[in-house]
């Protein structure tokens, strides 16, 4: 488990409340400190990938606030990543246009760092976006689902970089895998079931 540094918090979600055309989570209170793992839990529905959003702006904060750290610099690992179409570039190249550090990168993912993403599944690019952020310089790490469509090796992978985040950064981890999260996290937010 990694060290929380007690410290200025990274972001704070104060009374929020989110969605699209209307909210549909919240309101949510809490704040992520660096050095820490925060996983958000909840039903199918509950609203967990749309307050992922809000704080990347992707969904609309309707009541409440959602402070940063004005330095604070992020990466988002969607639930379900896409491939670029047609875009001819290697694993390494994917990296580096993420500012990801292929050095700091699993074994396991090596292999794929010169393969074309035309040629990789869909569980290998799942796993290099979830590397790529993890390796990545952003002080907030937002991984929604990355253990979908991963084997177990490379879920253990996975695990590692998550296990050695650093003090001064920190992840905020949605999973439906409760194992996962009870492995990885130093604290849960629970979200209620929407109304």
């Amino acid at each position: 488990m990694n060290e929380v540094v007690e410290s200025q918090e990274l972001v704070r979600f104060h009374e929020v409340r989110a969605g699209y055309n209307q909210p549909v989570v919240g309101p949510v209170s809490f704040g992520i400190r660096p050095g820490e793992v925060l996983g958000l839990s909840g039903a199918n529905g509950s609203g967990k990938s749309t307050l992922l959003k809000a704080l990347t702006g992707a969904a609309r904060v309707f009541a409440g606030t959602i402070e940063r750290d004005p330095e604070l610099g992020l990466a988002h690992h969607r639930q379900r990543p896409e491939l670029p179409p047609e875009l001819p570039l290697l694993g390494r190249e994917m990296m580096d246009l993420l500012d990801a550090d292929p050095g700091q990168a699993p074994a396991l993912l090596h292999p794929l760092l010169d393969k074309p993403l035309s040629q990789f599944s869909g569980g290998q690019f799942q796993f290099l976006q979830a590397c790529a952020c993890l390796t990545s310089p952003a002080r907030l790490v937002i991984l929604d689902e990355p253990t979908n469509n991963l084997d177990g090796d490379a879920i253990e992978a996975l695990s590692g970089l998550l296990n050695n985040i650093g003090p001064q950064r920190a992840v905020l981890l949605v999973s439906h895998e409760q194992e996962f999260l009870r492995l990885h996290c130093s604290r849960l937010v629970e979200l209620p079931k929407a109304a």
